[in-house]
């Protein structure tokens, strides 16, 4: 099963590294957009929901590093939800297929 990192910077500036055991983020974020961080968490819910079930799905268990991600990922927005700023998604790696196609190629 592929695995992802995805950076995002928060609206205090601090950049987060997070990881999910899926390339499903891809479905539900996109780089160089800016969330408001309501928006931002439900698409992270989901997707690591989501990641998570594939891994029990294929191994039988869920991940825990989805969990510990997402559980990282609430603490910061909690302490984020006050301000009227944005999570802005700075890089996916590996970069959906879309990303990674040179323009003009298919």
């Amino acid at each position: 099963m592929p695995e992802m990192h995805f950076q995002v910077r928060w609206p205090d500036g601090a950049v987060q590294n997070c990881y999910s055991p899926s390339l499903v983020i891809h479905d539900h974020l996109e780089v160089g957009i800016d969330y408001p961080v309501e928006e931002f968490l439900a698409h992270v819910r989901t997707a690591l929901a989501i990641a998570s079930e594939r891994v029990r799905a294929k191994y039988g268990f869920s991940c825990t590093s989805a969990a510990a991600t997402l559980e990282a990922i609430e603490t910061t927005a909690a302490q984020a939800l006050s301000s009227s700023g944005t999570v802005r998604v700075l890089s996916m790696t590996p970069p959906s297929v879309a990303a990674a196609t040179p323009k003009g190629r298919s």
